[in-house]
C-alpha cells in the first residue's frame, strides 16, 4: 500500500469513525476504489488496527470521564456508599455494555472478514439502518441524562452495537439509535457510543496486530499501517468535538439521507457492473 493511500484511508477513517455513516462500510467502498482486495486478510486487518487512532483520540479527548468512570467503578467493588452515586451505574453500563460485541465478535470473527465484506452488505447496512436511525428519533423522549444511565442501557445498547459487526450499519449509528430509543438524551447516547467503542475497537485492533502481523507486514506494509493510524488519530479529535457540538442541537435523520444516497449509489455501481462486490 502507498503512503496516499495509507493518508486517504486514515482520513477516511477519521471523518466517520464516530459518525453514524458506518466508518467500516465508508473504508470498504474506498479500499475497493483504490483497487485493494477488500476481504484479504491483511486489509481486513488494517481496516480494524487503523480504527486504534481514532480510538486513542477518543481517550485523549475524554480522558477526565474515563478516570472518573474507571474510579467509580474501583471504588463501588469495594464501598457500599459509592454504589449509590450515579457513576457507579455509568461505569458497570460502560463495562458490561463493551464485552458483548467482543464475544461475537471473536465469535464471527471468520464471517466478518469472509462474506460479510461483500459491498452488497455495505448497501444493505447503510439502507436499512437508516430507518431505524429515523424510527429512533420519532420516539425518542430523551428525559434521562447521564446521571440516569443503568445497566439494563448498557447490556442493551452493548447488544446494538454487536449489529455494527455488519458494514455499513455504522456503530454510533446502531448505539446512538438504542440509546434514544430506551429514552437517553442524543448527548449521552453519543458519549456513552464512544465509551463502549473504546475497549472493543482498541482491544481488536491490538488483536490483528498480533495476529495477522506476518500478512500486513508482506501485503500492506507497517509504515502505511502506522501512517493510516497516526492520520485516523488527527482527523478522529477533530470529528469527535464536532459531534459532539451537531447532536445538542440537530437530529441525527441528517446523515440518514446521506447515508440512504451513498447506498443508492453502490447499488446502482454493483448492479451496472461497475465495481465488483468483493
Amino acid at each position: 500500500m502507498g503512503l496516499w493511500e495509507a493518508i486517504i484511508l486514515g482520513i477516511v477513517e477519521g471523518i466517520t469513525e464516530f459518525l453514524p455513516v458506518s466508518s467500516t462500510g465508508h473504508l470498504t467502498i474506498t479500499e475497493k476504489l483504490l483497487g485493494l482486495k477488500v476481504d484479504d486478510v491483511a486489509v481486513t486487518a488494517y481496516t480494524a488496527i487503523i480504527q486504534v487512532g481514532a480510538m486513542a483520540a477518543a481517550i485523549i479527548y475524554f480522558w477526565r470521564d474515563i478516570v472518573r468512570i474507571v474510579v467509580a467503578l474501583a471504588r463501588g467493588l469495594v464501598s457500599r456508599e459509592a454504589r449509590r452515586g450515579p457513576d457507579w451505574s455509568l461505569s458497570l453500563a460502560v463495562v458490561v455494555g463493551s464485552l458483548p460485541i467482543g464475544v461475537v465478535g471473536l465469535a464471527a470473527k471468520g464471517v466478518i472478514e469472509g462474506p460479510l465484506r461483500s459491498l452488497w452488505f455495505v448497501v444493505g447496512g447503510l439502507v436499512v439502518w437508516s430507518a431505524v436511525m429515523v424510527l429512533a428519533e420519532r420516539i425518542a423522549t430523551q428525559k434521562r441524562g447521564e446521571n440516569d444511565v443503568r445497566l439494563t442501557d448498557g447490556v442493551l445498547i452493548g447488544l446494538s452495537q454487536c449489529i455494527a459487526l455488519v458494514p455499513g450499519v455504522s456503530r454510533s449509528g446502531a448505539t446512538i439509535s438504542a440509546g434514544l430509543m430506551l429514552g437517553i438524551d442524543r448527548v449521552t447516547a453519543t458519549r456513552l457510543s464512544f465509551f463502549l467503542g473504546i475497549p472493543a475497537l482498541t482491544a481488536a485492533g491490538i488483536l490483528e496486530a498480533v495476529t495477522v502481523r506476518d500478512e500486513i507486514g508482506s501485503r500492506v506494509g507497517w509504515t502505511a499501517t502506522v501512517v493510516g493510524t497516526v492520520v485516523s488519530f488527527i482527523v478522529a479529535y477533530a470529528s469527535i468535538a464536532w459531534l459532539l457540538r451537531y447532536v445538542a442541537r440537530h437530529s441525527i435523520v441528517t446523515f440518514v439521507w446521506y447515508r440512504v444516497a451513498v447506498g443508492g449509489l453502490l447499488a446502482g455501481a454493483l448492479a451496472l457492473g461497475w465495481l465488483s462486490a468483493t
